[in-house]
């Protein structure tokens, strides 16, 4: 499946804005994905193994609301940063 990563954590994925990544869960693909770019997985999932409240996950531009989110071959993820400032 095709992970696409948000240009605000590209420094992690050696500028790549897709990325090829295997799992039958979305924690699966994090932790392939976290295996493959160390450091990547932090900026996305918490300590308890939760959604930063700052990202969203997209599968098939279906909103994940956690990791156990079951995946197919196919399937397109989009990774999402909340933007702030003023």
């Amino acid at each position: 499946m095709t992970v696409h990563i948000p240009s605000a954590l590209r420094s992690y994925t050696k500028q790549k804005g897709e990325i090829e990544a295997e799992g039958q869960t979305l924690a699966e693909v994090m932790s392939a994905l976290d295996r493959r770019y160390p450091g990547l997985c932090f900026r996305i999932i918490t300590e308890q193994d939760t959604i930063r409240r700052h990202i969203r996950i997209f599968v098939n531009e279906e909103q994940a609301r956690d990791l156990s989110v079951a995946l197919q071959p196919e399937d397109q993820i989009h990774i999402i940063c909340a933007l702030s400032g003023g």
